[in-house]
């Protein structure tokens, strides 16, 4: 029967399997037969569950196909469009010549039915939506009218994704000319059935009327619209990427394949290199990345069982899966995926970059004359030139003789301030394979390299274009492993390379003023003096190392040793860019999962330290580090953390350890409580500042003392006193509480708070000399986020209730421990380690695992259960990771010595951790 559009070349499987066009069309023959004249509903319901069924068969043979070849995407998107057509034929066959049959036709009953928007252009996922534009030659008729009505009503039941327009040749014309997403939906259009002759006229029309003339304003309106997309969706290459819409996805290729279509009316990509705009090479990688992305889609798509285009945590693990991968290398299959990903999109970044900002060049609106007169042009060094406003190369073979040029390229970019021209970025990728050891060895080279770092104020422009052309991997060859790495965790929100280009950006942005209020101290340290050059090679270093079996801190200092001295830097600059990457982590560690409060903390983390001088340089790479994780990972409890740790260790190694014994710390404390509360009598005084013991003033500031004073005062053996307040210099709440102290008070107190969904950031408890307890809990809402003053009151009477035994905690809690959905695909193993000499008094039990709602009550309850006195908390949260360290000693206020006793409260944790992952989990 008429409809039945004949397959194309290159399906994922024998086209019969996709739609057997013979037994359908028996069956559709038959479906006519039995419905006879005028039964128009009775046959719509019998065409749908006949083309129900083929379609679900298609569907079926060719996800079959696809698992069998994972890869194939073009096979694949061919057969979801030409199953679509065949469908869309039949329904459109039985619409005019059985629910709607013609005998005589007039002129203006002609109807063609065509493709357009990305099922016009024949590349089709899963659960694409299917544009159709129903064209007619005047206004349209009543006959047409009936037949679209009809059609759509089988195609909505066929569960297909319809968009529509019914339109004429005039008001394509007219509709275009306002709305450049209609004209771009236009270009693509694809004959599917009807009228051929009234398509062929949309077609001429459409190129003579309304494409020619206006490729200019068709190219801004599509960079315009591309950049909007990329603000929008993250313009870095963030880590849950969209695979249509974000950078480097498949909305960038198919702009640059828009544009060529307008520009000079190719009708498939190949054609690009017969017009020069692609090189063999670069359509190879055309096709490659378009390929990839197309798979990775489709396999989303499945995986999904719907038109999702968001590669979120959960979905990277399946399409993973899907296109088999596999662990190998001490990473996870996602990560060796992902990692592809990112590459393929970085140059899906390179090649329409390189293609639109030509076009741009070729088609940009020239300036007008008095601007060109009067703009001052920057002048550029010798064998370059500018063109359109952008870093050209004025001779491509006297600029190859000397590879060190192509260092050379970048250093006059940032010292103009231009942008490099695609044709000369082009030339660079052409010509990696120039930058060979020898040039690696070059002393100048290494100086143009520091020198890009270093002098020019915007070293994060050329590193982010050198990686993105290949020559920061040519050149530093241990880069090239981490380039488009991705780290399959909540916590990093770029890639390894993306994230290095942060840091290096947050550290100039320290340089030239602009973070001074948010980042008082190491903007002074930075001002004071330091090694620049020491600095910028470590932050390049200090992940150089990620991604293998080992651990990269200390891999990252190995290769700093081969970095480093190529750089040109001296022995003990070298060693000091070694010690930095291998402790990289240090000053963050120490400031976020131990007790800084502790001198012991201070004692050994000034140690380890050993000057000012490398106090300095850590402060700075450990500032620049955590603000190069992600947009929000940065926050005023880090800082107010990091600061007292530098204080500290600055006062610890330029006065000694003398300066912060406990005894000069309680002294102090004791003193500015009496200032604070000048209106107490000095035997009240007294009484407060002796039921105390050491380290309940060495812990706390003295806000927190003035009111902990209050709530104790004249407080009732069965009474439980709350205080709640903004936090604002550590962007949380304190929430401070006083009530007789008993076994398990600590876990009592952390399940109120997971109760009220109270996520905690820190805690200290204290017994005091009378038998009461003094516990400050810092604590945040669902978003990371301080309480609304407005919400403290309704929060305290929820604890209160909770802490007077209204409420069940261990039952109701489980009700709320569930793993989000994206959140599921994690795996963090459980680490948990006995320290007893990071304090004086206390041994440090630290766990280190995968964060859910009610850990720590599930943790400080298992201890609770076994005697342990827990003195304080320190909660460190990365993404799905935390590590949480408890100060403890045991009934009779000793450490946890003996290795039974250890393996022992290690294994009930344990089981703890388990049973709480399996509740998550259900």
């Amino acid at each position: 029967m008429p409809g039945l559009i004949p397959p194309p070349n290159g399906l994922i499987c024998p086209a019969d399997r996709i739609f057997d066009r013979a037994r359908v069309r028996s069956a559709l023959a038959q479906a006519c037969k039995d419905a006879g004249a005028g039964a128009e509903t009775e046959l719509r319901r019998a065409v749908v569950k006949i083309l129900s069924q083929a379609r679900k068969d298609g569907m079926a043979a060719i996800a079959e196909g696809f698992e069998q070849h994972p890869f194939d995407a073009r096979g694949a998107t061919r057969a979801y469009t030409w199953l679509t057509d065949c469908l869309i034929g039949c329904t459109f066959t039985l619409a005019t010549t059985h629910l709607h049959p013609l005998s005589n036709p007039t002129q203006g009953e002609r109807l063609s039915l065509l493709a357009v928007g990305g099922y016009g252009r024949g590349e089709m996922a899963p659960f694409s939506d299917v544009d159709l534009l129903f064209l007619t030659p005047y206004k349209i008729t009543a006959w047409a009218e009936s037949v679209i009505e009809s059609m759509l009503y089988i195609l909505w039941d066929l569960r297909l994704k319809v968009g529509h327009a019914s339109r004429t040749v005039k008001d394509c014309l007219r509709l275009g000319a306002e709305d450049y997403t209609i004209r771009t939906a236009l270009l693509e259009h694809r004959f599917l059935v009807g009228d051929a002759p009234l398509a062929e006229e949309l077609q001429g029309t459409l190129r003579a009327d309304l494409f020619k003339g206006s490729e200019r304003d068709f190219i801004e309106a599509k960079l315009h619209e591309r950049e909007q997309r990329h603000l929008k969706q993250g313009e870095r290459y963030v880590v849950e990427p969209n695979v249509k819409e974000g950078k480097g996805g498949l909305r960038d290729l198919q702009s640059l394949f828009w544009i060529a279509k307008y520009v000079h009316d190719v009708s498939d990509s190949a054609d690009l290199v017969k017009l020069g705009v692609f090189t063999e090479d670069e359509f190879a990688t055309f096709q490659k990345a378009e390929n990839f992305l197309w798979a990775v889609r489709c396999h989303l798509h499945l995986a999904s069982r719907r038109a999702n285009e968001q590669l979120s945590f959960d979905m990277q693990v399946q399409v993973a899966e899907r296109m088999g991968y596999s662990d190998r290398e001490g990473r996870r299959a996602v990560e060796h995926f992902m990692q592809d990903y990112f590459r393929q999109a970085t140059r899906v970044g390179d090649l329409t970059r390189i293609f639109l900002t030509k076009l741009e060049a070729d088609h940009t609106k020239a300036e007008p004359l008095l601007e060109r007169i009067f703009k001052r042009r920057p002048r550029v060094k010798e064998g370059y030139k500018v063109v359109n406003n952008r870093l050209a190369i004025r001779d491509d073979r006297s600029f190859l003789k000397d590879p060190v040029n192509i260092l050379r390229l970048f250093e006059e970019g940032l010292r103009t301030g231009m942008l490099i021209h695609p044709d000369a970025m082009r030339l660079v990728t052409a010509n990696l394979r120039l930058i060979d050891d020898d040039i690696r060895a070059d002393k100048e080279a290494a100086s143009i390299f520091l020198g890009l770092l270093l002098k020019h104020g915007n070293p994060e422009r050329a590193l982010r274009r050198m990686n993105e052309l290949g020559v920061l991997s040519a050149f530093i060859p241990e880069f090239e492993p981490i380039v488009a790495m991705m780290q399959f965790n909540m916590y990093h929100a770029y890639t390894v390379d993306e994230h290095t280009i942060q840091v290096i950006s947050n550290f100039n942005q320290i340089e030239r003023g602009e973070l001074e209020e948010e980042l008082p101290v190491s903007s002074e340290v930075l001002r004071s003096g330091l090694n620049r050059k020491v600095l910028m090679v470590a932050m390049l270093c200090h992940d150089i190392g990620k991604g293998r079996d080992i651990d990269h801190s200390v891999l990252g200092a190995q290769i700093s040793r081969t970095v480093a001295p190529r750089l040109g830097l001296t022995k003990s600059e070298c060693d000091t860019v070694e010690w930095l990457v291998r402790y990289h982590l240090l000053m963050s560690d120490m400031a976020q999962k131990r007790d800084i409060a502790d001198p012991r903390t201070i004692r050994d983390f000034a140690k380890a330290v050993g000057s000012v001088k490398r106090l300095d340089l850590l402060l700075l790479l450990t500032v620049c580090d955590i603000r190069g994780v992600g947009p929000d990972t940065w926050n005023n409890w880090k800082a107010v953390l990091l600061r007292s740790l530098y204080r500290q260790t600055r006062v610890a190694l330029e006065e000694g350890l003398e300066a912060l014994s406990r005894e000069v710390r309680g002294t102090e404390a004791k003193k500015n409580l009496r200032a604070a509360l000048p209106d107490w009598t000095n035997g009240d005084l007294k009484r407060e500042t002796t039921r105390h013991y050491d380290p309940y003033w060495q812990g706390l500031h003295v806000t927190a003392h003035v009111v902990f004073a209050n709530l104790l005062r004249e407080i009732g053996e069965d009474e439980v006193r709350i205080d709640l307040h903004p936090d604002d210099d550590r962007d949380a709440t304190r929430a401070c509480f006083a009530m007789s102290d008993h076994p398990g008070i600590f876990s009592r107190v952390c399940g109120a708070l997971a109760l009220v969904g109270a996520n905690i950031v820190d805690a200290r408890t204290f017994t005091s000399k009378d038998g009461f307890a003094t516990a400050a809990f810092w604590i945040q809402d669902s978003e990371g986020k301080p309480y609304e003053a407005g919400k403290l009151k309704r929060l305290e009477q929820m604890i209160q209730k909770i802490l007077k035994g209204e409420v069940i905690t261990r039952d109701a809690i489980q009700t709320r421990d569930k793993f989000k959905k994206r959140e599921k695909a994690f795996r963090v193993p459980t680490t948990i380690s006995f320290d007893n000499e990071g304090s004086e008094i206390y041994t440090i039990i630290e766990v280190d695992t995968r964060d859910r709602p009610g850990l720590l009550f599930d943790l400080t309850r298992t201890m609770a259960n076994m005697n342990i006195y827990i003195a304080s908390a320190v909660i460190a949260t990365y993404g799905e990771q935390v590590v949480d360290a408890f100060y403890v000693k045991d009934m009779f206020g000793l450490k946890f010595h003996a290795g039974s006793k250890q393996k022992t409260i290690e294994r009930k944790l344990r089981e703890a951790i388990t049973q709480g992952v399996e509740r998550a989990n259900a």
